[in-house]
């Protein structure tokens, strides 16, 4: 950052939280941001579904871009999003890891590669805190391998009882939940007499924040429009 510019404002919906908390941090460890919990450059909201509609509201009459890091969002909130997304710029990210948001684009370009001769599994693990299964993580990268397939996602959770049959094209979500675990990732490409693994391990909170800051200097000042992690690392 040039001496002579003014860092950029973060306003955090939810300061108190684990990731505001962790966001909060790491801008107090780089000097191209500064909080300001009233007039700032760019929204952050990781905190629930149900403040969705509000932060989406303040973004658009204040005219200042958002990163949305909420998981567990239904239709509706999709729907809000992308009317948002009219008005003002906006970053939905279900994970504001780079790492992760690199194994998204690897699994898309694999499951392109490989094809629907290969059956496709996404297994997370995250704290036994966590409320929503499959992880918002894992669903990105459920759509990242049917993009790639050029197919919708046709989705297999919570598989239980016997005489059961793998639907022809479905991927299988498993989740795991206990301990402190941050979050584990793995989509697995199973083959003809061959697998592929491709993977991706948080072992510290610190990288979504990191992540988030990242995202949101890509938002400062960007046109109105819906982004994603993808866009911040194409911009990289």
């Amino acid at each position: 950052m040039r001496t002579d510019e003014q860092p950029i404002r973060l306003t955090l919906i939810a300061p108190a939280g684990r990731m505001g908390q962790a966001i909060a941090a790491a801008a107090d460890e780089d000097r191209r941001f500064t909080l300001d919990p009233d007039h700032g450059d760019v929204l952050v909201d990781f905190s629930a579904p149900a403040a969705l509609a509000a932060t989406l509201e303040r973004a658009q009459t204040s005219g200042v871009p958002v990163l949305v890091g909420t998981t567990g969002l239904d239709e509706l909130a999709e729907r809000r999003l992308a009317m948002a997304a009219q008005t003002v710029a906006v970053l939905k990210a279900s994970n504001t890891s780079l790492g992760v948001a690199l194994l998204d684009e690897l699994v898309e370009r694999a499951a392109r590669v490989l094809g629907r001769a290969w059956d496709i599994e996404v297994i997370e693990m995250h704290h036994r805190h966590k409320a929503d299964a499959p992880s918002g993580t894992a669903l990105t990268l459920g759509h990242a391998a049917s993009r790639g397939r050029g197919t919708p996602l046709t989705a297999e959770s919570g598989r239980d009882g016997t005489g059961l049959r793998r639907a022809e094209g479905a991927i299988g979500f498993a989740s795991v939940r206990g301990g402190t675990i941050v979050g584990d990732h793995d989509v697995i490409f199973a083959g003809p007499d061959e697998r592929l693994i491709l993977s991706h391990r948080a072992e510290n909170r610190m990288i979504f924040a990191r992540g988030a800051l990242a995202a949101a200097a890509f938002l400062h000042r960007k046109p109105a429009g819906l982004y994603s992690m993808r866009d911040v690392i194409e911009q990289a």
